[in-house]
């Protein structure tokens, strides 16, 4: 008898979207037809600085070289600094799902939008008034963004940061809503480079919206009608350590008298 299960009886995986592009294009968004195989720690190392020197990198560049920023929006920092915390992620601890793209792009975006609305909201009081009162708007907004983050679940713990910048930085602060742009355009950059770097030899990201469900388990082959029987009648209950007569007369050899 083979022992291979019926079609309806085998786990059923999802399936992925990116096993519909080709290898060549699946393989940088982080795409494999099997699992790929861990690396000695030295090249991990190695990966992680690479990823983390040029992710940072990037975005300096583009934020202090490009005319866009240099001549039209001088007062852009060159690197938002929540963005240092990221890279530890992003390029060293690229398996965690803190560190995957929803969580990267969302996390940011969420905790900038909370934080620029809350400085605006405070903004509005007397500048002395302000003052006085910063250390309770920067409060409000990273315990703001941790809480909006957890019920969109796209919890990236240097998004905090970034929540709390445009209350306590007035070079950040006074970006106001082009504050948003930035941090979106600073992810696109970073997650770019996580996208190349740690696909060479590793895997990046390990799902992209939600991690991928665990298929579900076969059921358990049936068993033979005979085996069941044998397995009630050992199963018999028992009173007091004594079995029930039907269950004796079962256990009890046959007459030879009545043998053919």
């Amino acid at each position: 008898m083979s022992s291979q299960l019926p079609e309806h009886h085998q786990p059923q995986r999802p399936r992925n979207v990116l096993a519909r592009l080709p290898r060549w294009a699946s393989r940088w968004l982080g795409y494999r037809h099997a699992p790929p195989k861990p690396l000695p720690e030295y090249l991990v190392w190695g990966w992680s600085w690479i990823g983390a020197f040029c992710g940072l990198a990037v975005i300096m560049a583009v934020f202090g070289q490009a005319h866009t920023f240099t001549h039209h929006h001088p007062q852009v920092p060159i690197l938002i600094a929540s963005y240092g915390a990221s890279a530890v992620l992003i390029y060293g601890a690229i398996d965690a799902p803190l560190a995957q793209p929803r969580a990267l792009i969302c996390g940011h975006f969420i905790g900038a939008l909370i934080g620029v609305c809350i400085a605006k909201l405070f903004g509005m009081l007397p500048p002395a008034r302000f003052e006085d009162l910063r250390w309770l708007c920067a409060a409000l907004a990273g315990a703001t963004a941790v809480v909006a983050m957890q019920i969109t679940r796209t919890t990236h713990p240097p998004a905090g940061a970034t929540a709390v910048l445009p209350t306590v930085d007035a070079a950040v602060g006074a970006l106001g809503w082009y504050f948003l742009p930035v941090v979106l355009l600073s992810s696109a950059l970073a997650l770019g480079v996580a996208l190349v770097v740690n696909n060479l030899q590793r895997r990046y990201p390990v799902f992209w919206l939600t991690p991928a469900k665990p298929p579900r388990p076969a059921p358990p082959p049936s068993a033979p009608l005979g085996d069941l029987a044998s397995a009630s009648t050992s199963a018999a209950p028992t009173v007091d350590g004594v079995p029930p007569p039907d269950a004796e007369k079962s256990a009890m050899p046959a007459d030879p008298a009545h043998m053919v």
